[in-house]
């Protein structure tokens, strides 16, 4: 967990803000004037917030920006005791909307930030107004994903197979730029002592990396399914269909290819 008040060389300068209301301290940034029209950017594996530093004050002109750190990430509190799951996760991110109030959301996702925005929507479709994919799954769309087309799930079997998954991933404090090339990460260009320093600081030790190496397991073992098929069972697909929506893929994405991202929109 970051230092509330870390702003990383001026990069990061949003005041922070702090929830209690789904029994762990979740960090948020809120940004932007309170009557206006919310957008909430959600973050992946292994980012947090810090990924949305740049959209935050063009966006935060015109709309009222959330921004939260996921449990085990940035400067949310990591508790050992908690299921770090995609339910657990849009739990949380319920728990937050309904502690803030807010309605006519925007969500803007990218990586995990597309399934679970999926999963909340299908559930609360009266409170979402529109959908911003980038590089992820929605998890409701024409085609299931399939972690044996993506390099980074081979990755994960192989590592999770030999037993030396936890093992790299519970190093993400100095693994964290050999771990998003893995990924697809290639803007060499943004990466200095800041940028490292920014992504590594969530992960000082192996206890603090357990959201990093859960969330792709939640994957290769299955676990998110069940509940991607409540979803499409007991919720209302069709309002979340008639949503206005926009996808933008990367094509060396390493982890969601982009015909399955593609297909899945």
């Amino acid at each position: 967990m970051i230092d509330a008040d870390e702003t990383f060389d001026g990069t990061w300068p949003f005041q922070p803000h702090f929830s209690n209301t789904t029994g762990f301290r979740q960090h948020y940034v809120d940004e932007g004037p309170r009557d206006a029209e919310v957008v909430i950017c959600i973050h992946g594996e292994p980012t947090w917030g810090y990924l949305y530093r740049n959209f935050i004050p063009s966006l935060s002109k015109h709309y009222r920006v959330i921004v939260p750190d996921h449990m085990g990430f940035g400067k949310s509190e990591t508790p050992q005791d908690r299921v770090y799951t995609l339910q657990t996760h849009v739990e949380n991110l319920s728990g937050l909307i309904d502690d803030l109030n807010l309605m006519n959301i925007t969500f803007v996702c990218q990586d995990w930030g597309g399934p679970m925005t999926g999963a909340y929507t299908i559930r609360n479709p009266d409170r979402v107004k529109r959908v911003a994919l980038m590089n992820t799954l929605f998890a409701y769309g024409g085609e299931a994903p399939n972690p044996e087309r993506s390099n980074w799930f081979k990755w994960i079997a192989k590592h999770h197979q030999d037993g030396t998954l936890n093992g790299i991933l519970g190093e993400l404090g100095s693994t964290i730029l050999s771990v998003m090339k893995i990924l697809g990460f290639q803007n060499s260009a943004a990466v200095n002592e800041t940028w490292i320093r920014a992504y590594s600081a969530p992960f000082p030790d192996r206890a603090s990396c357990i959201g990093g190496i859960e969330f792709p397991l939640d994957v290769h073992l299955q676990r998110a399914y069940p509940y991607i098929i409540e979803g499409l069972e007991t919720g209302n697909l069709e309002a979340v269909k008639a949503k206005p929506a926009m996808l933008a893929v990367g094509l060396q994405d390493k982890a969601i290819r982009p015909e399955n991202a593609i297909a899945d929109f």
